[in-house]
């Protein structure tokens, strides 16, 4: 079978400045809240991956201008030592640990011809707009800043070759956004490489978890790159993409809720009997926080609900069993009249981190109508609808903890 994966040396922090580099993710964070966490931060890795802050507010992110300063900044951090590369190929062990969770993977490229060849498996669309931007980001750094989130089933193996690289001293530790703790090790000793590139070029697949519009961009920036350059080796660092991969069976999702701006032109009381077409509806004491698959817990107009749906419409399909599928086609589509969550404005998510009061902060701010709770998507859930070669409707899934941005990049030499 053909190797889908390899080491790379990383671009990453210098362990004294890792504290000061070490960001969210570009997209789970919002204008206000980028510059918030920059300010007296010289060095957050946001002013590479959300360099607007470095303009006046209200500045379009998209502007030439504006790649061009992550470009600079960039330039900068690696001219005052800030970040540094690595003199050799190796794989990172990158383990992320909360109060009540903990995860470890493997950091590796892997080949982006896998990647178009369904071998690493993906299970959402993307919108233009963030692939593009996405492009532009890569090709201006001519680095990968952003790593995808991706998972394997489980493997004994590379566990114990990751644990015994976690007895030694890291690369550094640091605490990130909602309080997780970020460590890394370097694996860069001959006999652990070969052992960890034999063990995960011979799985079947690795999955695309969480990081859809940067695996995406890099395959595009892969075939622009072709298109160029016709004496290419295979082995160019722009074929492969950066990720981080972990087991199965250690990754955590969260409910993936939403809020609807109005009722479709219908009262309260008639979306009540309308639900009661495809729902079981019970009125709730207090915030419905499903615990088992199917149900779900809507707040309208100051009360909150728990809904259960008709058996008869459940079914063993492996997209269309989803919570958010049945949901989406039994009331959001036909009864407040979204048929495109994707690109409808009367629609938007919200990360089940954020609780159940914020489900009902909304709608009581008068913004929102309407919000539904959902149960958690499963491993097993997304891991069946990517092997059928099929898609989750949009913001299925929200991965906590999440990677942190800055830690390790991918530089396209």
């Amino acid at each position: 079978m053909e190797k889908f994966v390899r080491p790379f040396a990383a671009l990453r922090p210098s362990r004294q400045y890792a504290s000061a580099v070490i960001a969210p993710p570009y997209d789970v964070v919002n204008e206000l809240e980028a510059r918030a966490l920059v300010r007296e931060r010289p060095y957050s890795f946001l002013r590479i991956s959300r360099p607007e802050v470095e303009f006046p507010s209200g500045t379009d992110p998209y502007t030439d201008t504006v790649y061009a300063k992550a470009a600079e900044n960039l330039q900068k951090l690696k001219t005052l030592g800030v970040l540094v590369r690595d003199p050799k190929p190796a794989y990172y062990v990158y383990q992320i640990q909360t109060d009540d969770h903990q995860q470890t993977g493997i950091a590796f490229t892997a080949s982006i011809q896998a990647y178009d060849t369904h071998r690493i498996r993906r299970h959402e669309l993307t919108t233009p707009v963030k692939e593009n931007d996405r492009i532009r980001n890569i090709e201006t750094l001519n680095a990968q800043t952003g790593p995808v989130l991706s998972v394997y089933r489980a493997n004994e193996k590379i566990n114990q070759l990751l644990n015994i690289k976690k007895s030694e001293e890291p690369l550094f530790q640091d605490i990130a956004q909602h309080d997780t703790t970020h460590t890394i090790w370097r694996v860069d000793d001959p006999d652990t490489l070969t052992a960890i590139s034999h063990t995960i070029n011979a799985m079947d697949t690795i999955y695309i978890a969480d990081g859809h519009h940067r695996s995406a961009a890099a395959s595009k920036v892969s075939a622009q790159r072709h298109s160029k350059n016709q004496q290419e080796q295979k082995n160019a660092s722009y074929n492969y993409f950066l990720t981080v991969a972990f087991p199965h069976n250690e990754l955590k999702i969260l409910d993936y809720n939403r809020v609807v701006k109005d009722l479709n032109g219908y009262s309260p009381e008639e979306i009540l009997k309308k639900l009661s077409m495809c729902f079981d509806v019970d009125t709730s004491d207090g915030p419905v926080k499903p615990n088992v698959p199917t149900t779900y817990g809507m707040y309208l107009s100051g009360n909150w609900y728990r809904l259960k749906i008709h058996n008869n419409l459940k079914t063993n399909h492996p997209s269309a069993s989803l919570d958010i599928a049945l949901l989406q086609k039994h009331l959001i589509d036909p009864i407040l009249g979204i048929d495109d969550p994707r690109t409808n404005p009367r629609i938007s998510f919200v990360g089940g981190i954020k609780g159940q009061e914020e489900l009902k902060n909304l709608v009581d701010s008068g913004k929102w109508a309407v919000a539904f709770a959902l149960y958690p998507t499963s491993m097993d859930q997304l891991m069946a609808v990517a092997d059928a070669n099929e898609l989750m409707p949009p913001k299925s899934t929200w991965f906590h903890p999440k990677l942190a941005d800055g830690l390790l990049s991918h530089i396209l030499d």
